[in-house]
Formats: structure tokens, sequence, C-alpha cells
């Protein structure tokens, strides 16, 4: 079974920490990001996100925010799949958007990545 909660790193080198999952699913953490969209050092922000409830399936899917309000006025969404291997190694896939935030309507065309 895989288990969300613990610490991960993505390919980046940025860190995530699940700290509490709750038996319904809901959790919470921090993300520390070695990408930023200003290109200064590495921040850490909050996550809270929500998995399916395991029955069956080993391997739950999920979605988190992360919220980047400490150096940027911008907010992800991330959602994904927990995997383990043969080997019983753990590995989470996410797809992501970033909503940054812009001055005008005319400007929305080019707030999301």
């Amino acid at each position: 079974q895989c288990q969300l909660n613990g610490l991960w790193r993505n390919d980046q080198g940025s860190l995530m920490e699940i700290s509490a999952l709750t038996d319904n699913g809901d959790f919470q953490g921090q993300y520390l990001t070695r990408v930023t969209l200003s290109g200064g050092c590495a921040q850490i922000s909050p996550l809270k996100g929500t998995q399916q409830q395991l029955g069956e399936e080993a391997w739950p899917t999920f979605a988190f925010t992360v919220r980047w309000d400490k150096f940027s006025n911008a907010t992800t969404a991330f959602v994904g799949q927990c995997f383990v291997d043969a080997d019983g190694k753990e590995t989470l896939t996410t797809m992501w958007l970033l909503r940054e935030a812009v001055g005008s309507l005319e400007e929305d065309w080019k707030a999301t990545r």
C-alpha cells in the first residue's frame, strides 16, 4: 500500500512533507520549492490536500494546493497518484497548474502555467 505521509523529493530537488493524514483522507504539510518564479532562494510554503479513501485499491489518487504567498502571489494545484513498484519503492506522479495574480482582465491570458 502506498502511504502519502512522509518526506518526498521531486526531480527538481524540491521537498514536500506531508505531516498529518486524517482518517477521511485530508492532509496538510509543507512544500520547500527549489524553483521560484522570481529566481530567488528556496522557500517553505503550506500545502493542504485530500486523497481518495483506500479500499481495495492500494494506489490512491490525491490532490493538493500550495500557496506561495511568502514570496509570490501565486497558487499551484497538483493532482496525482501514488504507486509502489516491485521493490517496494513509493513514487508520486503529478500534474500541476500554477495561477499567478495579474493586474487586469486583459492580462488573464498569461496567468496560468
